[in-house]
Order: structure tokens, then C-alpha cells, then sequence
């Protein structure tokens, strides 16, 4: 499995800005591969996560390489800050129960 977290500085989104971001989402649940995602907000300094996670890196690199993301990826000064991608490979997950997420323990033993 792999995880793409989109991280990001917000300034002023406006249609365009919303258009796309819908258009992407869309194209990524329709993708095969694609398991789903999450936001998270760093309120202390208004960074912004989302990651998504894939069962294959091929699967990931579909959506960097569709057209509607390409076209957003090269407007991204209009509607942000700053921005960085960590693509990972998750290796393992462990928990406990009283979490419901996305991603099902997996492995033997925790770290």
C-alpha cells in the first residue's frame, strides 16, 4: 500500500479552485486502487494534510498523471501558499479497535 500526503499553505480558493478540486476527487474514487483518504488541519500553523492511500504505487501514479490533476498542479499559485508531496509505502498498521479508520491493522506484532 502507499499514502500520497498533499500538504499545503491555503490563500484565497475560489471556483476554479473548487471545480478542480471536485474534478480530482472524482477521478481518484474511480481509479482502481484507490482506498480512500483523510484531512487533517494544523490549527498552530494552518497547514493542511490530505492523504491518500493506494494499493500500488502504479495506482497513485494515474492520478498524478491525469489531466484535470496536471492542470491544477500548474495553477497551484493561484490558490496556495506553499505546497509539498510525501508519496510513502506503508509497511505496517497497528492499533487498537476503538479507532474506526480506513486502513485495517495489518503485519505481525506492533513497533
Amino acid at each position: 500500500m502507499y499514502s500520497a500526503t498533499f500538504i499545503f499553505a491555503k490563500k484565497q480558493f475560489d471556483d476554479e479552485f473548487h471545480r478542480l478540486d471536485q474534478t480530482i476527487a472524482a477521478a481518484a474514487k474511480s481509479l482502481p486502487g484507490y482506498l480512500g483518504e483523510e484531512t487533517w488541519e494544523n490549527t498552530g500553523n494552518g497547514l493542511v494534510s490530505n492523504v491518500y492511500y493506494w494499493d500500488s504505487l502504479d495506482s497513485l501514479q494515474a492520478l498524478i498523471r491525469h489531466p484535470v490533476h496536471q492542470q491544477a498542479k500548474a495553477a497551484q499559485a493561484n490558490w496556495l501558499d506553499g505546497y509539498k508531496v510525501v508519496i510513502s509505502e506503508v509497511l505496517h498498521t497497528y492499533g487498537d479497535s476503538r479507532i474506526d479508520h480506513l486502513l485495517a491493522p495489518s503485519g505481525q506484532g506492533a513497533a
